[in-house]
């Protein structure tokens, strides 16, 4: 019992990390391209990520077997490359209070791939909490399309959960092999080699970006990318993915919330009803 009181704090913690660092991706975004700012954001993690393992003498992780590795690799490009660009894209098209209560259906789709592949058992509530989800994101579109917002936002925003989710079940798998400080740490170093594909093409905006928006994307990277995923990966290691994924989708009210406190972002009334059931969803998912 105490394990599951822990694992389900931290992945409080994690989404509360994750929602702060929402608001500062969102602010960082303003003139960057969401590229551009992944990019940056990577780099700034990777590094402190190593520093941290020299310090602690954890750089022996990248003498792991092969096969570790490269799941880690995997992981790393579904979760920060590919997974983080069509989130920071809908983002930029949609804002905070639209963009993240669709991407919060990622624990709906990791617990599919858990049953799938990782062999896990689900009980008739956690089926019902996916329902409420699967209603949540209804809602919000029907809410989009009344307003005439961006559709291709959207899709953005709904491709990103699916690739996290990816990203979430291989790593649910590695942390019986990997303690979670490594294998949040070497995730994020595969994540920036990943993501140096588009450094030929965004380099020059990664260069320009000006110490404002540095300090911005700094604190994104530390809260997000740092302290958020190593919370999530010790969470996952606690008490698995179908349970800390779905605790850890909290963080759409945590970040609605700074939204309308920080961006002056005002959600309508079917958008706020979305986020209703997508917590009621997870909480019930959360029960295991």
């Amino acid at each position: 019992m105490k394990t599951i009181i822990l694992g389900v704090t931290l992945a409080l913690a994690s989404a509360f990390s994750w929602a702060s660092s929402t608001i500062l991706v969102r602010v960082g975004l303003r003139r960057l391209s969401p590229i551009g700012a992944n990019i940056f954001r990577l780099y700034v993690a990777s590094a402190l990520f190593l520093i941290i393992f020299a310090l602690t003498g954890n750089l022996g992780v990248f003498k792991l077997p092969t096969r570790l590795l490269v799941l880690a690799f995997i992981s790393a490009q579904f979760g920060f490359v590919i997974g983080d660009y069509f989130y920071f894209n809908a983002l930029k098209r949609m804002g905070v209070s639209r963009t993240v209560p669709i991407t919060s259906t990622y624990p709906l789709w990791a617990i599919l791939w858990a049953i799938l592949f990782l062999g896990k058992k689900v009980k008739p509530h956690v089926i019902l909490g996916a329902v409420l989800v699967v209603l949540a994101i209804i809602i919000v579109k029907k809410a989009e399309e009344r307003e005439n917002s961006d559709r291709l936002g959207f899709i953005f925003a709904f491709i990103a959960p699916i690739s996290w989710s990816v990203a979430i079940t291989i790593m649910d798998y590695l942390t019986k092999s990997i303690p979670s400080l490594q294998l949040a740490g070497v995730r994020m170093v595969f994540a920036a080699i990943g993501v140096s594909v588009f450094l030929p093409k965004y380099g020059d905006e990664v260069r320009r970006i000006s110490r404002r928006e540095a300090l911005v994307l700094i604190g994104a990277a530390v809260l997000g990318l740092i302290l958020g995923q190593y919370l999530f990966v010790y969470s996952v290691s606690l008490v698995g993915s179908p349970i800390a994924a779905p605790v850890s989708a909290i963080n759409p009210i945590l970040a609605s919330l700074l939204a309308i406190l920080v961006l002056r972002e005002r959600p309508n009334a079917r958008i706020f009803e979305g986020l209703v059931l997508a917590v009621l969803g997870v909480v019930l998912i959360s029960l295991g």
